[in-house]
């Protein structure tokens, strides 16, 4: 079988450069560029190539309405914080950025909405370049700078927002520790947006970033532990998914107490359509003591500023050096610039299940309660199917004076409820239609299942997602599938946000209307997705399945599991037991699917 060559350009010299990366220098990252003058120029609607780039380092994106076709784009921007351990967020901070969105975030349909996002932050959309400015600037001398909100930087640091309660492990201050290390300077964020350096959050800057910042985007994630109310037993969570991202972070415990950190690299679930390319989970560098940490950390992302691709974007993540130089290689590397070796990882660490957080929990460290609530896909307006959840998450924090914080689920977790209000604050929400979709209650499918934006608000899209997924889990609720303890992870391009190969199913836009399915993971999120290919290596199958036959897929894939399924066995497992030629006899088999099997791709443009 024939590959493409997976020929990456490390420690690339600067005469291989990319445009991007020469636009970088020339801009100096933040320091040189004009996104003052040009987000006050009235003149377009967009703003040229060279600045559009460095914006988003400081959490911009140019946008256009995906709706409408024609040479003539309708730009728009979308705006997103930084937000590390997703909050906390409290009731002023919150009317503010809810304000933000009434006065700039009016969608095509008249709605003012908000998006949170899978990195437990807050997007904004649909918003005007006149609006660009005062937005951020507004945020920052909130407590919320946009820094680090996109671009070839550090992204917005996971954690579990539940575990600023827990009496044994804060991954959430851990995670406000490492955003503010490697936050970008502040100095250029201020003078190009104005804001009041006095009400800036201006952390004590310890990464050095080059004049051409990172080789790509780099994400980091802590996971967490809790002590189980009912058993005391001490149980870890992942419900970052942190080995899907460039470097993780998990505690090891022992007698109840965090004695060493072991530390992740090379994850990433992105991907290329045409492009050899991969999604791949991290794999354990090492362990190191608290005081070890942040020196550590910042030398794994020295390694990856110095070694990963400039010349070829689509390969410039951590997981191809990883995949082409080894973790060995890489542990030596960064061994080298600590001057002493790192111990070795345990490759064992269990580092626990995707925990959802939705329902109410008491908080250890005060005894008082969070309550998570359930949003499909983060999307918070007010409409006629889910309710006015936009109004809901304000008027409820006015009403009770208390505390947000933003799930890597999409969700939020009101925190700090008196034990004097809890019994009335779920009717409270039920008021606002929470709890149910045209009347009906949320299923257990549901309640697992989640989109990235898609159509018709990112310019990457090829195909809905967070539109598509309602409609999905409505038509397999009547097909009888709602109590499905399973999950669904859709997204519209190959760059898969939502992180879908983690989920129980998976789909990932190839086209207009069109998906890629991807299994073999779990709900837990323990195990990678991948596609489905024939055990010789040669075929693809489910690479481009039609919209209306997503379902049929579903359906028939969920029937054969409950026939056949051992007790216990998730839809996973079951699937890694049969293996894929098992699952693939089966849809052709099938009467309903077998004619979405005829014509299989090769998988000759797929890393061997």
């Amino acid at each position: 079988m024939s590959k493409k060559p997976f020929t990456p350009n490390f420690n690339t010299s600067p005469e291989d450069f990319s445009k991007e990366e020469k636009n970088k220098i020339a801009q100096n990252g933040l320091h040189g560029c004009s996104l003052r003058e040009d987000f006050k120029d009235s003149s377009a609607a967009d703003i040229v190539w060279e600045s559009e780039q460095i914006a988003k380092s400081a959490g911009i994106y140019l946008e256009f309405d995906r709706s409408i076709r024609g040479a003539a784009k309708q730009w728009y921007y979308m705006i997103r914080m930084a937000n590390p351990g997703g909050g906390a967020i409290s009731r002023e901070q919150w009317q503010l950025i809810d304000d933000l969105s009434n006065e700039h975030c009016q969608n095509p349909f008249g709605s003012q909405t908000l998006r949170i996002t899978n990195r437990q932050t807050i997007q904004y959309h649909w918003i005007r370049k006149d609006g660009v400015i005062d937005i951020v600037k507004r945020l920052a001398e909130s407590g919320f700078n946009t820094l680090n909100g996109c671009g070839d930087n550090t992204r917005n640091v996971m954690a579990c927002p539940l575990s600023r309660f827990s009496d044994i492990f804060n991954s959430f201050e851990l995670s406000r520790e490492i955003g503010d290390y490697f936050q970008l300077p502040t100095e250029p964020f201020i003078k190009i947006f104005a804001i009041d350096p006095d009400k800036v959050r201006k952390p004590a800057q310890s990464f050095q970033y080059g004049k051409n910042l990172l080789n790509r985007k780099f994400k980091i994630a802590v996971t967490t532990h809790h002590r189980d109310p009912q058993s005391g037993k001490i149980v870890a969570d992942n419900c970052v998914e942190m080995r899907t991202h460039d470097m993780g972070v998990a505690p090891i415990v022992e007698n109840d107490k965090v004695v060493a950190f072991q530390i992740y690299v090379g994850g990433g679930q992105g991907e290329r359509n045409g492009k050899p390319s991969m999604a791949a989970f991290s794999q354990p560098l090492c362990i190191v003591s608290r005081e070890q940490l942040l020196p550590t950390m910042d030398a794994v992302v020295q390694v990856h500023q110095q070694w990963g691709d400039r010349q070829n974007r689509h390969w410039a993540r951590l997981k191809y050096v990883i995949k082409k130089q080894g973790i060995d290689w890489y542990r030596d590397q960064v061994s080298s610039r600590l001057g002493k070796p790192l111990e070795k990882p345990n490759t064992d660490l269990d580092i626990g299940a995707r925990h959802l957080h939705h329902g109410w929990f008491q908080q250890p460290a005060n005894g008082l309660y969070t309550f998570g609530a359930y949003i499909e896909n983060g999307r918070l307006q007010d409409d006629s199917a889910n309710g006015k959840l936009k109004s809901m998450v304000r008027e409820t924090m006015e009403k009770y004076d208390i505390e947000l914080s933003l799930t890597p689920n999409q969700d939020i977790l009101f925190s700090n409820i008196t034990d004097d209000v809890k019994s009335e604050f779920k009717d409270h929400l039920k008021t606002y239609g929470y709890g149910q979709r045209n009347g009906k209650e949320y299923s257990a499918l549901r309640l697992r299942s989640g989109a990235c934006v898609g159509l018709d608000s990112c310019r990457l899209s090829y195909t809905e997602s967070e539109k598509f997924e309602p409609v999905l889990i409505d038509e397999l609720e009547k097909m009888g599938w709602g109590d499905m303890t399973e999950s669904i992870g859709i997204t519209g391009c190959e760059r898969q946000c939502f992180r879908p190969a983690t989920k129980t199913i998976g789909l990932v836009g190839s086209g207009a209307n069109r998906y890629q399915f991807k299994l073999f993971a779990d709900e837990a999120g323990r195990h990678q997705g991948v596609p489905l290919v024939s055990g010789d290596g040669e075929n693809m199958y489910l690479r481009s399945v039609d919209r209306d036959s997503v379902p049929v897929v579903i359906d028939a894939l969920f029937t054969k599991f409950k026939k056949e399924a051992n007790t216990d066995e998730d839809l996973g497992a079951f699937h890694r037991r049969i293996g894929a030629d098992s699952i693939i006899a089966y849809l052709k088999d099938n009467p309903d699917t077998s004619a979405l099997m005829e014509k299989p791709f090769n998988t000759s443009t797929l890393i061997d």
